[in-house]
């Protein structure tokens, strides 16, 4: 973190003063690009993400063609459980399935636990190779998935609605789910350390789908192991990000899981996020995604808006409430990462008087 020439977010991460909001956006690395497009005819999705030199190539198309604050890199927060043992399949048009997902004790005892250093290895050779070739132009940030999500994804197999058979284990078989939570905490922290070890200037942890528990079920079966994972983190002050999008009724004793950021989706007024925790933690967001359908002008006043309701001050990255649609115009991105870089300033006049990081 010493060498790089532009540490915007890495300083809003720890609520330092900046001269402008730092944007970066979830998924930027995607098919909404044409670019990434070209790279995905080469090979399947699964394939890039463990190919260091695809998987290096896509992360830094973001900072390249919309000029982002940081680069995340490319993976998927599914490649845990498959180091389990669990086959995946990414199927276009449904998403990740696990043909064969946890129902009973026995589908538990069939998973393995892992070794970042050796059955992730693709990922941290990734984040090595992306490193070097960004040279200190930008962050790069890790992630994984957090413990609660990726046991949802593990026990329904798929995306869900409903999501009956996660809530069935927790209600029915408890013990199970939490001797499950407890192995995903290992396997994500010792994930984690290892990026962290490789590189990562920062870490963030999707919690996709915490919202889907009720208040006190969150705090049992999402934020308890949330609070571990990151006190098992091996690091030397590197940003720790956590998103449990859908969670607003917690926010205060989310705030005090460890983490330096807690991201928010586009259903939350930032104002009253930052009433809550903002004495606490930098706290990033939150555009709603599909705003970028919109044409630059309706995108540059929503942006304005969003600056807006955070104010004045330090401690704010801008971002999405949500990943970045693979449908949306990659001119109407770069118009939203231009206007925050333009007219964010002001909102940081007495922060610092250095000169703005373009």
């Amino acid at each position: 973190m010493a060498n790089l020439q532009n540490d915007l977010f890495i300083r809003a991460c720890k609520r330092q003063p900046v001269e402008r909001t730092p944007i970066w956006i979830m998924r930027q690395a995607g098919r909404y690009l044409p670019e990434y497009r070209a790279v995905r005819k080469k090979a399947d999705f699964l394939t890039m993400c463990k190919t260091p030199e695809l998987a290096a190539e896509v992360t830094i198309q973001p900072v390249d063609i919309i000029g982002v604050d940081a680069a995340i890199i490319f993976s998927d927060i599914l490649v845990i459980p498959e180091a389990m043992g669990m086959h995946l399949d990414m199927i276009d048009g449904k998403g990740p399935v696990f043909q064969h997902p946890i129902k009973l004790e026995d589908d538990a005892a069939q998973l393995k636990k892992i070794e970042a250093a050796t059955d992730l290895n693709f990922v941290l050779d990734a984040i090595s190779l992306t490193k070097k070739e960004l040279n200190g132009r930008v962050p790069l940030i890790g992630f994984s998935g957090a413990p609660w999500t990726l046991l949802t994804y593990m026990v329904e197999g798929q995306g869900s609605k409903s999501f009956s058979h996660v809530k069935k284990l927790i209600y029915n078989n408890p013990e199970l789910a939490h001797k499950l939570l407890a192995m995903l905490t290992d396997a994500v922290a010792d994930y984690l350390s290892a990026q962290i070890a490789a590189g990562a200037d920062a870490i963030q942890i999707f919690d996709t789908w915490a919202g889907i528990l009720s208040p006190r079920d969150y705090l049992v079966f999402a934020l308890k192991y949330i609070n571990q994972v990151i006190l098992k983190l091996k690091r030397k002050g590197e940003p720790i990000i956590y998103f449990p999008k859908g969670v607003h009724n917690r926010m205060r004793i989310t705030a005090d899981c460890g983490a330096d950021v807690i991201s928010v989706d586009w259903t939350i007024d930032l104002a009253k996020a930052r009433d809550k925790i903002g004495h606490k933690v930098a706290i990033q967001g939150n555009l709603d995604p599909t705003v970028l359908y919109a044409e630059p002008g309706f995108i540059r006043r929503e942006a304005r808006k969003v600056l807006e309701s955070y104010g004045k001050g330090n401690g704010h990255i801008f971002n999405l409430g949500h990943g970045i649609l693979p449908d949306v115009d990659p001119a109407h991105a770069k118009a939203l990462v231009d206007f925050v870089k333009e007219e964010s300033a002001v909102f940081h006049q007495n922060d610092v008087n250095t000169k703005v990081i373009n």
